[in-house]
């Protein structure tokens, strides 16, 4: 008996008949024509509706999409093409999967950007990494129902624990990208800072420009871009200088010991009284606070707005030196006494000229 070997896979054959024909064309047609009629009804109704972040022009050409796919795969499989069997599966399981995760990408992608324009103004960074989070986790939801619809369900296990044995690879070398990833989700949730605050990590000192999901940026006080992992912010000490409303101003003054200190606190107080940026609750505190080896030391406190920090600080220095020295309390410079046990004799040598 002579071997004969079968074509794999076997050849697609398409009878197209008249009716089949006609059949095709109206579906097309239709598909085409509903579709259309939806779109400028959606259109017109994003004109009247004030749900704009959904009914408008993109939901429009969405849908249209949608209708005119599904109608070219009715039709096709109308031709019969779509019952041709690759594998475990048939071309219309995976042209209908493809479809399905193609709209769900175009709905995550719509909806991550509604997301972040319907907050109003310049969106914060919680609402652009909750946006992000939504796309992602849709577009793996979607991902993996189109390889159910695609029909290899029964090959999803091995190809679940392909990828975990690749995961576990890609993990080990890019675990800084991962860890960097996560300590950018948990800040989402922790928020220790906000765009716009003046925060100190370790040695570094700024302005948060952008929080990402992989790194935060700040501009430091000098004008530079200081770019921090989010695993190395999320693990160190965080100073925001910005996340209440008020804020203590710290200053130390040195006056002589022949100085009067009641009068140079009763001069210190009228200058915080007469600065409108001082807070008047809580109320200033102005005292003694230490004796020193060339000053009495007295310390001040004053609270003021955050925002104005910086400027009621320098404020408060200059015009106290300006009042204690009207007033001619003197700022002594370091001072040391030295005592010599034995008497000290200095020689003159002459030179030969005198």
């Amino acid at each position: 008996m002579a071997n004969v070997t079968l074509p794999w896979p076997p050849p697609l054959q398409v009878e197209l008949t008249v009716i089949g024909a006609v059949k095709v064309a109206v579906i097309l047609v239709g598909a085409v024509v509903i579709g259309r009629v939806i779109r400028k009804l959606i259109i017109r109704k994003s004109k009247e509706t004030s749900l704009k972040w959904i009914i408008n022009q993109d939901t429009a050409d969405i849908l249209f999409r949608m209708f005119v796919l599904g109608g070219a795969i009715w039709a096709l499989y109308v031709l019969g093409i779509m019952s041709y069997s690759i594998g475990p599966t048939t071309l219309g399981n995976i042209a209908f999967a493809a479809g399905f995760f193609y709209f769900t990408y175009l709905i995550a992608r719509k909806s991550r950007d509604y997301m972040i324009e319907g907050s109003g103004g310049e969106p914060g960074p919680d609402v652009v990494i909750r946006a992000k989070l939504f796309y992602y986790v849709l577009i793996t939801i979607a991902f993996f129902m189109a390889l159910s619809f695609a029909g290899v369900s029964a090959q999803l296990s091995a190809l679940l624990a392909a990828a975990g044995i690749t995961g576990i690879i890609l993990g080990f070398s890019a675990q800084t990208v991962v860890s960097n990833f996560i300590s950018g989700v948990f800040m989402y949730f922790d928020k220790p800072l906000q765009i716009g605050d003046a925060v100190k990590v370790g040695d570094a000192g700024g302005v948060v420009e952008d929080i990402r999901i992989f790194s935060t940026r700040i501009r430091s006080w000098d004008g530079t871009l200081i770019r921090i992992p989010n695993e190395k912010l999320f693990n160190s000490n965080i100073v925001n200088l910005m996340r209440h409303s008020v804020r203590r101003v710290d200053i130390q003054v040195g006056i002589a010991y022949s100085a009067d200190a009641d009068r140079a606190v009763e001069i210190i107080k009228k200058v915080l009284d007469d600065m409108p940026l001082v807070l008047a609750e809580p109320e200033p505190a102005v005292y003694i606070s230490e004796l020193s080896d060339s000053a009495v030391v007295i310390s001040v406190r004053a609270w003021a707005p955050s925002e104005k920090w910086f400027d009621v600080r320098t404020r408060i220095v200059f015009d106290v030196k300006k009042a204690l020295d009207e007033a001619g309390i003197e700022i002594p410079f370091p001072q040391r006494v030295n005592w010599f046990a034995n008497e000290l004799r200095v020689k003159v040598e002459k030179t030969k000229e005198e």
